[in-house]
């Protein structure tokens, strides 16, 4: 036993005081003379000794009152005399992911758990609690109580080492402290393993919190897998994660009105198809009937009224190849003869093919290079009888190099299929077996760090990207070559030109690096913002003579359909959706990690740690014992005779 006050039990000292006046007692007895009677003798003798026995009984009473009072106000105390002089620091770490959206049995975890930390933590105590987007440093439950009651469900994932290590930031590095983490999760299974070796400085309490059911069935995903003239298939794809379910209604609505409804049965995969009108702006929504997890039932997509590329061809050469390749539905097309150009038109390109000239005029080259810098794209079809020098200046911006004019037939016979110009359902299959195609004559083109689309039968490229310019080694008359007639030309010029104007997606994943372009003109001080309801976002851009790009990648954190706006100006709509991989419901095995405390209730953790480090304090009982003995004094003075 210790006191908080050891000084005042010097006092103790006091209690000799009524000893002495006890044992010392100055009173004189006056005799009285009596008659001379044997048994008043005996009588006065019996009444003088109940007498010194009460008197003993008072005194020992009112020594240990007083006694007892003096202890109270020394509050005594008693603990663990490990942890009687150490400090103890505590970081929570309370998981809101989205999966901890799921039920337990009493209620949402993540919600539950709030509560059970309120009820549990006594409201003085300094702590730090840590989520996967906020911050309490150093406060206490009292401080903070309102704002754990608001905390909600974040898009911003921390892996369950990335917690720990946040966690650790928080505790100090002196050996002297005794750092406790209480680590509340569902522990879901991800890419990281999560294998903590217990030391004396960090207890890790784990605190495991289970759903009552982990079947659920979310959207995973929604693509556009056919178009045609008049309209397009949406196809939407269902995932679940549980047993078999029939009539999963799925509905589809275009600015809150729904305009499609449908069912379908999912075992662990389903997709339904709906038909939407060609060249209609689509703001659009798709929800399901779940009863588990909540944030992957919605899923919104757009689709924006559709922005035509911008392609400039400089000709000394036939162009009808090209004409016939970027219509009016996707294409604003223009072209100029070399001697007719007019060099204000550059920067209002996306795409710029040279179409076999025979010289690059230096000022052309600079134009281009500019041009490409602000994000253009370039197309490079050399002549036969080109000035080398006019063209090296141009491609060495792009880490190219055009040498010998090689009189050799030969065949493109290497496709890069990974290549972005291919990879997007260009082609069903890898083709091994079909008329290649073939030139007469063509130029050694070296590059460095650039990419072969297409290549000779000797590995030679034939196409090659670098950066933003895509160049040919070869004329593409039909004298020198039939790429012109190939199946080819048409997938590989229209995807440059698409590739030269980044559209948005249907949506976009929070929580990823994304970035699209927008076309639009923008005054000096006038910037870009995303708005959604009471949301304004000023996302990253990068403005450029014919677009802006704008990135994204922490923002925006709440899913939903963005409207990009200039001001009060809305040019175009953006979504962006929640990621899916929280929806499949399977939990990490903690029954392997040695050395830690694993349990399943907050309560029983917290109560843990009291124990550990508990101090009992013992004055209310020294308090109790002193009323006691003030009552045991006044019935032996009452009833004592």
């Amino acid at each position: 036993m210790q006191f908080k006050h050891p000084e005042l039990l010097y006092t103790l000292f006091l209690l000799l005081i009524p000893i002495i006046v006890h044992l010392f007692q100055l009173r004189k007895f006056k005799k009285v003379t009596f008659t001379n009677v044997a048994f008043l003798k005996e009588a006065t003798l019996q009444t003088r000794k109940s007498s010194q026995i009460k008197k003993w009984l008072i005194l020992f009473t009112r020594l240990l009152l007083f006694a007892a009072i003096i202890l109270a106000f020394a509050q005594p105390f008693t603990s663990k005399s490990e942890t009687l002089n150490q400090k103890i620091e505590t970081v929570i770490y309370l998981d809101n992911s989205f999966s901890m959206q799921a039920k337990g049995n009493k209620g949402e975890l993540f919600k539950r758990a709030i509560q059970d930390i309120i009820v549990s933590v006594p409201e003085d105590e300094d702590m730090s609690i840590v989520t996967n987007d906020k911050v309490f440093k150093q406060t206490t439950i009292k401080a903070i109580k309102n704002e754990l009651l608001q905390l909600n469900y974040s898009a911003n994932e921390l892996s369950a080492r990335s917690a720990l290590l946040k966690c650790k930031t928080l505790l100090s590095k002196n050996q002297t402290i005794k750092n406790n983490i209480v680590f509340i999760s569902d522990f879901q299974e991800d890419e990281f393993d999560f294998i903590e070796v217990n030391d004396s400085l960090n207890n890790l309490h784990l605190v495991k919190l289970e759903p009552v059911n982990t079947n659920n069935i979310s959207i995973d995903s929604a693509y556009i897998s056919t178009s045609s003239a008049a309209a397009i298939e949406l196809t939407v794809t269902l995932r679940n994660n549980g047993a078999y379910q029939d009539n999963i209604p799925i509905s589809l609505f275009n600015n809150n009105n729904l305009i499609a409804k449908t069912s379908i049965s999912v075992d662990k995969t389903g997709s339904a198809t709906f038909s939407l009108p060609i060249n209609t702006v689509i703001l659009g929504k798709i929800t399901i009937d779940d009863a588990n997890l909540t944030f992957d039932d919605k899923l919104f997509f757009n689709i924006n009224k559709p922005e035509k590329t911008n392609v400039l061809a400089i000709n000394q050469a036939d162009d009808m190849f090209l004409k016939r390749i970027f219509t009016d539905n996707d294409f604003k097309y223009a072209s100029a003869n070399i001697n007719n150009l007019s060099y204000n038109d550059i920067s209002n390109q996306s795409l710029i093919i040279l179409n076999e000239l025979d010289n690059i005029p230096s000022a052309l080259a600079s134009a281009l290079k500019s041009f490409t810098n602000d994000g253009g794209v370039i197309v490079v079809v050399p002549s036969s009888n080109i000035s080398q020098q006019s063209y090296n200046t141009l491609l060495s911006n792009y880490n190219m190099v055009i040498n010998d004019y090689l009189n050799i037939e030969k065949r493109i016979t290497t496709i890069n299929y990974s290549h972005p110009l291919y990879s997007n359902g260009v082609f069903e299959k890898q083709v091994s077996n079909f008329q290649y195609p073939k030139v007469n004559n063509h130029f050694a083109l070296v590059s460095n760090n650039s990419s072969s689309i297409l290549q000779y039968e000797n590995g030679a490229p034939f196409l090659s990207q670098n950066s933003n310019a895509f160049v040919f080694s070869a004329p593409l008359n039909e004298e020198n070559s039939n790429f012109k007639s190939s199946p080819l030309i048409v997938p590989t010029l229209f995807n440059v030109g698409k590739f030269s104007l980044k559209k948005p997606q249907l949506y976009f994943s929070i929580g990823n690096t994304n970035s699209f372009d927008v076309i639009t003109d923008l005054q000096q001080d006038e910037i870009l913002t995303l708005v959604n309801n009471d949301i304004n976002l000023l996302p990253l851009q990068q403005q450029f003579s014919n677009k802006i790009v704008v990135k994204t990648s922490e923002t925006p954190d709440v899913s939903g359909i963005y409207s990009v706006n200039n001001k009060d100006n809305s040019i175009m709509h953006v979504s962006y959706n929640y990621k899916r991989h929280e929806s499949r419901l399977v939990y990490r095995d903690l029954s392997q990690i040695e050395n830690i405390s694993i349990d399943n209730s907050i309560t029983d953790v917290f109560n843990t740690i009291k124990s550990d480090t508990k101090i009992n304090a013992l004055w209310k009982w020294f308090v109790i014992f002193a009323l006691a003995l003030l009552i045991i004094e006044m019935l032996i003075l009452k009833y004592f005779k």
